[in-house]
């Protein structure tokens, strides 16, 4: 798995991850759950999505 994603978008996906599901949380709503997919992709630092459009935020 070769990371895809650069640091700007690392952390953005991160807080708005995070957001998501606070925002959830406090309305008790499910669908602040997805804030799990940004948060998961910016922890790990790879999107899926990114692959078949041949799309990299990350410098090399």
């Amino acid at each position: 798995m070769k990371r895809n994603i650069g640091g700007i978008d690392r952390i953005l996906r991160l807080v708005v991850g995070v957001a998501l599901l606070g925002w959830g949380y406090m309305n008790q709503n499910w669908w602040g759950a997805l804030g799990i997919i940004p948060l998961f992709t910016g922890a790990m630092g790879w999107c899926p999505l990114y692959l078949p459009l041949g799309l990299s935020t990350k410098k090399d």
